[in-house]
């Protein structure tokens, strides 16, 4: 008697090339595993649980999912990538583990809510400074510098500022949204590198101006391979993520660290060759179908379970 099928779902949002394919390649594979897209309509506390394993690509735009991938995950899912440290992660924490371990980031600061969601009071705020310096926090970073959300994924409400009247209006209209304000590294010269499973990596060229990864690959044999490759795989164990993407930018031959931990990485064909594309749906299928059959462990509110 043939065992069950191992099953993987998959959560995503508007992309459709990647997610295609990769279904297409579980599903066509000779391993005895299926994969589809997860359907939610509101989740029960003792719903059973339905996969082995789920992709989540959405999550950290939709609350809800959030909540039912933290419940899928006590249910004994495995969730790539862990919803616990997914929901944790931010740009500025991203940047302060870069610099602890060792590696050169922009310099970058954090900063309070304009608004918050929550009734609050005067006394509510009794540990933040007002008025802020915002001389010193432009002094600090410099000029011009990159206005952005401190989500670890998503990349709207990016602005340029260039001095602290253009500052203050990005913070006025931020809303609630927690924002960072982070140097800009100029240079034409950035490297995407893609870490799957703690342990592969493709490391892309980027190009600024045609807004696509160019066709060459950077070898991992060069010096500057190596070394990308060394330190991408190092903030991506440090976060125990089975996809990550790190975003460097190289100035005077010195790698910066402008993006840590994008756990959520754009995947399809406007961005990057075939060859690139059909990589990372093989490497993520492979990796989806290994953790269905040996889970690792994953650390979350039962992990001692």
């Amino acid at each position: 008697m043939s065992k069950q099928a191992k099953k993987i779902g998959l959560m995503i949002g508007q992309e459709r090339e990647w997610p295609e394919a990769f279904i297409k390649a579980v599903n066509d594979s000779d391993e005895n595993v299926t994969a589809e897209l997860v359907q939610l309509g509101g989740t029960f506390m003792d719903d059973p649980r339905v996969y082995d394993v789920i992709i989540d690509r959405i999550s950290h735009e939709i609350p809800y999912y959030q909540a039912y991938l933290k419940y899928a995950s006590i249910q004994g899912t495995y969730i790539i990538n862990n919803p616990y440290t997914m929901s944790a992660d931010s740009k500025f924490s991203s940047t302060a583990l870069v610099n602890r371990l060792g590696l050169k980031s922009p310099r970058t600061a954090v900063l309070p809510n304009k608004q918050v969601e929550k009734d609050v009071t005067p006394d509510t705020f009794r540990n933040l400074k007002y008025p802020m310096d915002w001389q010193a926090i432009i002094d600090y970073v410099g000029v011009p510098a990159i206005f952005k959300d401190n989500r670890a994924s998503g990349r709207r409400g990016v602005h340029r500022v260039h001095n602290v009247d253009e500052l203050i209006q990005r913070y006025d209209e931020s809303s609630t949204r927690t924002k960072i304000l982070q140097q800009i590294i100029e240079s034409d010269e950035h490297v995407h590198c893609f870490v799957i499973g703690q342990e592969k990596v493709l490391s892309l060229h980027y190009s600024l101006k045609h807004g696509r990864y160019k066709q060459k690959v950077l070898s991992a044999d060069s010096e500057l391979g190596q070394h990308l490759s060394e330190s991408a795989l190092g903030i991506t164990r440090a976060y125990q993520y089975d996809v990550n993407m790190v975003e460097f930018v190289i100035k005077d031959g010195t790698p910066y660290v402008i993006n840590g931990t994008y756990p959520t990485p754009d995947i399809d064909l406007t961005l990057m060759t075939e060859e690139q594309f059909q990589w990372l749906v093989i490497e993520i299928a492979e990796l989806a179908i290994a953790r269905s059959k040996r889970p690792l462990h994953q650390t979350g509110v039962l992990s001692q379970l």
